[in-house]
């Protein structure tokens, strides 16, 4: 079942939502700490995270799919978000500098074909963001956050899944060391957490965030170059003589 867009505000505007926010936060600053004068797109929930890196860009939009519904962001102001098909999106090619996905690639029925079209609408050279669950960390297992919905990757997963869709990862980094739970002394220790767990890259974090960048063009594999310049037998119809000519042939030659 898809997250539902009224549950994922709730999540962020609780304490633990705030934790998650600030801990994952710090690490998409560090990665995009300048945005200015770039386009950019948030891709599913990226609302919590897209006016710490788009104060000032030039444009900031927010895609959310269909399935999880649509809220009107920001609450000030013209609109920026809009309901859309996360394999569709209304935006013409090469139109964006920056895209950050956010519960969006572990809900989708496609990944491969999600990240093909946040290519299509990157400019060459564009960069990526993608925030999904950690396969081995305890967010993935508690089923009390966004983060324990969907489908979690380990980390050659989502470096295969981004390499086939025409991204080269560039920083890899993690987030959520703390446990997700609700209790205070966890929440006021999040800090504490997240250094301890970072300064000795333990493998339990809570999600995976991923910095990549758009390749200019698609390697061919080699083994189908190969098989396409194989020679094969080609059959040739070949003319069915006629009836005079045989008879000419059967004919003895006149005598001299």
């Amino acid at each position: 079942m898809a997250l539902d867009v009224v549950d994922l505000r709730a999540f962020y505007a609780s304490p633990l939502g705030h934790v998650a926010r600030q801990a994952v936060g710090r690490v998409v600053i560090r990665l995009w700490p300048h945005c200015q004068r770039q386009r950019l797109l948030g891709l599913g929930f990226a609302t919590p995270y897209l006016p710490l890196i788009g104060g000032e860009a030039e444009r900031v939009i927010a895609f959310m799919p269909a399935a999880q519904g649509v809220l009107n962001w920001p609450s000030q102001g013209l609109s920026a978000s809009a309901l859309v098909e996360p394999t569709l999106l209304p935006l013409p090619t090469a139109s964006v500098d920056r895209v950050l996905i956010v519960h969006a690639l572990e809900e989708t029925e496609s990944p491969e074909d999600l990240l093909e079209e946040a290519s299509r609408v990157l400019n060459p050279g564009g960069r990526l963001i993608v925030i999904v669950p950690n396969r081995r960390g305890l967010w993935a297992r508690m089923d009390t956050t966004p983060f324990g919905h969907g489908r979690p990757f380990s980390r050659s997963q989502l470096e295969n899944l981004m390499r086939r869709a025409m991204f080269s990862p560039e920083n890899w980094a993690e987030a959520l060391y703390v446990p997700p739970l609700r209790r205070r002394l966890f929440l006021r220790s999040a800090g504490a957490w997240e250094k301890f767990g970072a300064g000795l890259s333990l493998p339990f974090a809570g999600v995976h965030v991923v910095d990549a960048t758009k390749q200019f063009y698609r390697q061919a594999p080699l083994r189908a170059t190969r098989r396409s310049f194989a020679f094969r037998p080609v059959l040739l119809p070949q003319p069915t003589p006629s009836r005079r000519l045989t008879r000419d042939r059967g004919a003895s030659p006149p005598a001299g």
